[in-house]
């Protein structure tokens, strides 16, 4: 078979001198027809079907695998809700105190925060105040203080503490120069002040931009 040049291709029949016929598989001949356009571009075809070939395979792959992972995360985002009860977002704060008028002078008059005078105060079994801090409340409950503030840390940094998000660090700290009420500065540098109220209650205030 001098002068044939065989190559992959699809199942076929060869015919051969004398009248010969042989069965292929999967085999393709042709003709070799050195250095010239037309066994290039028989050469090129081949090698182009093998490219094609390759990537359909590694599509094909690739597709199933996504699949595969969409299958995943749809099963994930399932599991997720079903342990989803709703979080929103932080509604109030619960601060006891021993004296709600002393406390209100505290937290309405010295730090300015406005009264939720929607929110009843008659249908609890205590006295308290609902106070604005931006769309979240602390919820004052005059109660006797069970927290010692005996062997805590004196302005409230390692403690049980509520923060609050303000703009300037600096003015806060003038009024409370101003009032008398010590505090101390973060540690880290960063600018936040820590306070306690009149019932020693832990205060953090943080800037924010």
């Amino acid at each position: 078979m001098a002068g044939v040049n065989i190559l992959p291709s699809s199942s076929s029949t060869l015919l051969l001198p004398h009248n010969n016929i042989i069965k292929l598989n999967h085999v393709g001949i042709c003709p070799i027809v050195v250095n010239t356009p037309a066994r290039k571009n028989i050469v090129q075809n081949v090698i182009g079907n093998r490219k094609t070939r390759s990537q359909f395979v590694l599509t094909k792959a690739k597709t199933s695998l996504e699949a595969d992972l969409a299958k995943d995360s749809v099963t994930s985002e399932a599991i997720d809700d079903e342990n989803d009860f709703g979080v929103v977002n932080l509604h109030h704060v619960g601060i006891l105190c021993e004296n709600l008028e002393r406390s209100l002078d505290f937290y309405q008059n010295l730090l300015g925060l406005k009264i939720n005078e929607a929110r009843p105060h008659d249908k609890l079994p205590y006295r308290g105040a609902w106070l604005w801090v931006g769309s979240e409340m602390i919820h004052l409950m005059e109660l006797p203080n069970p927290d010692p503030y005996t062997g805590r840390p004196e302005h409230g940094g390692r403690d049980r503490h509520t923060c609050i998000a303000i703009r300037d660090v600096s003015k806060l700290k003038a009024i409370l120069d101003k009032a008398g009420i010590p505090y101390t500065l973060s540690r880290s540098g960063r600018p936040a002040i820590f306070t306690r109220d009149p019932d020693t209650n832990a205060l953090e205030f943080t800037q924010v931009e």
